[in-house]
C-alpha cells in the first residue's frame, strides 16, 4: 500500500495540470454482453480482481499510470486498474474547478461527510446526523488544487478544506485522490476532523 501511495503522489501533480485526477468516467466501447475488467496491475496480463458493467457510469479514476493508458479505480475494499481505452471522461472537470459533490469519511470515531451539488452538507457521526447549507465555496489563493466550503445551520458551522492529494482511510486497501480537513463548531465546542474523499455524481 505504501508503494501504491508513493506512486500516486508522483502521478497526481504532473498528470493533473491539464486534467485533474480523480475524475468521473463512464464505460464506453464495451459490448452489451461483455464487461470491463479491473486488474491487479496496469497490464492486461495481470489478475482480474473485479469488473465494471458495459453501461456503468460515474466511475472515479483516481490517477493514471505513467503512460496514461490505465486508470487506478476502487473496487470492493481495494484498488485496481482499468484500461482507459474503455473509459470516457465526463465533461466539466477542469483543473482549478472544485468538485460539485463529494463523499468523505474518517475513523476514530467513524464519521461521514456528504457534500452535495445543491449546497446541502450532511455530517454523520456514528448516527448523530447534522445538516448544513453551503454559504460559500472558496478556492485557495494561488493554489488550484485546494478549496474550502463554509456551511452553517442554526446549530453550528462546518468548514471543510479539500485538497487534491493521495489519501488512505487506514482500514482498507482503497486509494483516494482527495483529502479533507474540517473544523466542526457547535455551541458546546470545536472538533477537527481529517479524512479522505471520493467524487460523487
Amino acid at each position: 500500500m505504501k508503494t501504491l501511495l508513493a506512486l500516486i503522489l508522483l502521478v497526481l501533480p504532473f498528470g493533473a495540470m491539464a486534467q485533474p485526477y480523480p475524475a468521473l468516467h463512464d464505460v464506453t466501447g464495451v459490448a452489451g454482453d461483455d464487461v470491463l475488467n479491473i486488474r491487479a496491475g496496469p497490464s492486461a496480463s495481470t489478475e482480474i480482481i473485479g469488473t465494471f458493467g458495459p453501461f456503468q457510469r460515474n466511475i472515479e479514476v483516481v490517477a493514471l499510470n505513467s503512460a496514461g493508458t490505465w486508470g487506478l479505480v476502487n473496487t470492493a475494499e481495494g484498488s485496481g486498474w482499468a484500461s482507459m481505452r474503455f473509459l470516457a471522461r465526463q465533461p466539466g472537470q477542469a483543473w482549478g474547478d472544485m468538485p460539485d459533490a463529494l463523499e468523505c469519511g474518517g475513523t476514530e470515531p467513524f464519521w461521514s461527510l456528504s457534500i452535495r451539488a445543491d449546497g446541502t452538507v450532511r455530517l454523520d457521526r456514528m448516527g448523530e446526523v447534522d445538516f448544513y447549507i453551503t454559504r460559500a465555496r472558496i478556492p485557495a489563493s494561488g493554489r488550484p488544487d485546494r478549496f474550502a466550503i463554509r456551511a452553517d445551520s442554526g446549530g453550528g458551522e462546518i468548514t471543510p478544506i479539500i485538497a487534491y492529494a493521495a489519501c488512505s482511510d487506514g482500514m482498507s486497501d482503497r486509494t483516494y485522490g482527495l483529502t479533507v480537513d474540517f473544523l466542526h463548531r457547535t455551541a458546546t465546542g470545536e472538533t477537527l476532523y481529517s479524512g479522505c474523499c471520493s467524487l460523487a455524481p
